[in-house]
């Protein structure tokens, strides 16, 4: 602990530092006073002893201890009122180290590359480190304790050691035990929020699915809730065992200390006893040794408890320190090769991404050798049944991951050459996407904030966000709230309205739209909506992308949605089956029979929700090839 005091009381000053160096200042400056006004009280105290046990009258006596007495009501008058400012300036120091903590890591976080976000082990340092974010908070009123009961203890150990040199060794003695406890103590409490901090953030999951929201029907319909309940109690009582344990050892660890704490404490006020009994002691330089005695025990005393509650903290905050240093490594590159100004395509040459597992697991690649291109200002679909390779092949394209070692090249092509998507600035490649996954997040704000988030580098113009909720048919639903887009759209929060799934897919799909990127991506967008508006939805991406020029880049499912795709890749086991156009994959001649079968299947299975005789593959072919 003593070692790594320096890079603790370091942590602790430099977050303060640049949360409030004015607010700190006050703490240091208080605290140092604090520890002045205590000796020279403490030394005001042996005058007052000396002169009230001289010899004399009691009016003279009295008479000569009035300046001492005098100076002790002055230091404690001014002790009081350091104590007063520095307990102010704490109080107001510590939220804003918290919040300085805080953003910084959310800011290296946000910033990660997205492997680091899927990584189990990166997601355990960032739940300690949301602790250590606290922790920080809690360091400034350890640190500024510690620093009150070391100048104390300065103080009261320099009287002491004028008092008599054999007084101070037998001080320390005294408070050794407490401190080997509370260390001890402290260490196995953060060891067991290591070994058990995940466990408890998944209990505490289950008490909530008990009371979401999105749960509740299946929670009551399915009978969940004695489930969830059990498995809740279980890993309830797992922590409660963990609880007794560090609780039983804490108590055989004080029982210890206690014990040798008393042992030192009668050595040491036994050599008080002899110092007095032998004659080498004054009666009034022995009533200061115990005032200073009681002091520097309780200033050890509570320094060695404020260190060992520093030094837990400090575990923690080092964690906090090692998220932020991973985070920088695991950082997204802000340099790289410019793009083209103008992209002609984006050609993916012998393309194989695995997505990185557990320490010492192997895993499958996700796309193998994948080779394709999309040209820009044309409609491309992705189609391909699930696990096929398609959202990763998105989060390629889009720059979220990047190629295996040696696993091929990711062009962007222009006319004034190729750049590898590895070397190339990855910010210039998010500027040139817009994404509509099919998970798209349902923000918390208003309904103006959730489609003008798409472009959050900018100010929101109403204008510009009626135009895309008008393109993905929203308007009429925003029309019918309360407040229009200055709705906000979370249920539990006063004034705040639920939107129902085909209406957040169309907020999505505004959002999208409202960025106006080059590329723009879509991810079964259609899902939640009825059949009319899917229908539009569909006519109107392809009149933006012969409108604008826009690239658009179409996932679905509905094989009927993609005939007027300009190009079609199908994906089948992380590897194209074949690619082409509508037509061209519907040729018995040309395609190799994945989507064409696939597209017959589909239509077969809606001709017989249709009244009359079911029409035959091969009319079902000869009409869509018309």
């Amino acid at each position: 602990m003593a070692r790594s005091l320096p890079a603790m009381a370091a942590t602790g000053l430099r977050l303060a530092h640049l949360a409030d160096a004015r607010a700190l200042r006050v703490v240091l400056g208080a605290e140092i006073g604090r520890g002045i006004t205590q000796a020279v009280g403490l030394v005001a105290v042996n005058s007052v002893l000396a002169h009230i046990l001289a010899v004399g009258t009691t009016n003279e006596r009295l008479a000569r201890a009035v300046p001492a007495l005098a100076v002790v009501t002055v230091t404690a008058l001014l002790g009081s009122l350091l104590r007063s400012a520095s307990t102010a300036a704490t109080g107001e120091l510590e939220p804003k180290v918290q919040r300085v903590a805080t953003e910084r890591y959310l800011g290296l976080v946000h910033q990660v590359e997205l492997d680091a976000i899927e990584d189990d082990e990166f997601h355990r340092l960032l739940d300690a480190a949301r602790y250590g974010a606290d922790s920080a908070r809690r360091m400034i009123r350890y640190c500024t304790n510690t620093l009150n009961s070391a100048i104390s203890l300065i103080a009261a150990a320099g009287v002491l050691t004028v008092l008599h040199p054999a007084l101070l060794p037998l001080l320390i003695l005294m408070t050794l035990p407490s401190a080997w406890s509370s260390l001890k103590i402290s260490k196995q409490r953060y060891l067991s929020f290591h070994t058990f901090v995940q466990h408890a953030r998944a209990g505490h999951l289950l008490g909530q699915l008990l009371t979401q929201r999105e749960a509740a029907a299946e929670v009551r319909v399915h009978g969940v809730g004695p489930f969830l309940l059990e498995h809740f109690r279980e890993m309830a009582e797992t922590s409660e065992r963990e609880q007794t344990r560090l609780a039983r050892n804490a108590a055989r660890i004080g029982l210890l200390a206690d014990a040798g704490s008393g042992a030192a404490a009668l050595l040491t006020y036994g050599a008080l006893g002899l110092l007095l009994w032998s004659g080498r002691m004054d009666l009034a330089v022995a009533g200061t040794a115990v005032l200073a005695i009681r002091t520097g025990a309780s200033s050890l005393d509570g320094l060695v408890l404020q260190l060992a509650d520093l030094h837990q903290e400090s575990l923690f905050v080092a964690d906090f320190d090692r998220l932020c240093v991973e985070a920088k490594a695991r950082a997204i590159p802000t340099s790289g090769e410019d793009l083209p100004e103008k992209v002609r395509e984006i050609r993916f040459e012998n393309v194989t991404f695995t997505y990185p597992g557990s320490s010492g697991e192997v895993l499958e690649p996700t796309l193998k050798e994948v080779s394709l291109s999309f040209p820009t200002g044309k409609v491309i679909a992705l189609v391909g049944a699930n696990g096929s390779g398609k959202s990763t092949l998105i989060k390629l394209l889009a720059g979220l991951h990047l190629p295996d070692a040696g696993g091929g090249t990711i062009w962007w092509d222009g006319a004034e050459g190729a750049v590898d998507a590895a070397r190339a600035d990855r910010n210039q490649i998010f500027t040139r996407i817009a994404l509509m996954s099919q998970s798209f997040f349902r923000w918390p704000f208003t309904v103006r904030v959730n489609i003008g988030i798409g472009r959050a580098d900018r100010p929101i113009a109403d204008e510009a966000v009626r135009e895309a909720a008008a393109f993905s048919g929203a308007t009429r639903f925003i029309d019918a709230l309360p407040r229009g887009l200055g709705t906000l759209l979370g249920r539990g929060y006063r004034g705040g309205k639920d939107a129902s799934g085909g209406e957040w897919q169309m907020l999505g799909i505004a959002r999208a739209v409202h960025r106006a990127a080059d590329i723009l991506v879509v991810d079964e967008p259609t899902s939640a909506l009825d059949a009319v508006a899917e229908q539009r939805v569909f006519d109107q991406i392809r009149a933006l992308a012969a409108k604008t020029g826009q690239t658009i880049v179409l996932i679905t499912h509905r094989l009927h949605s993609v005939r007027h795709a300009d190009l079609i890749h199908v994906l089948k086991g992380g590897q194209v089956a074949e690619s082409g156009s509508f037509a061209e994959l519907m040729d018995e001649a040309t395609g190799t029979g994945d989507f064409r079968d696939a597209y017959l299947v589909q239509a077969a299975a809606f001709a017989d929700t249709i009244p009359g005789p079911r029409p035959a593959a091969a009319d079902l072919r000869t009409n869509e090839l018309s």
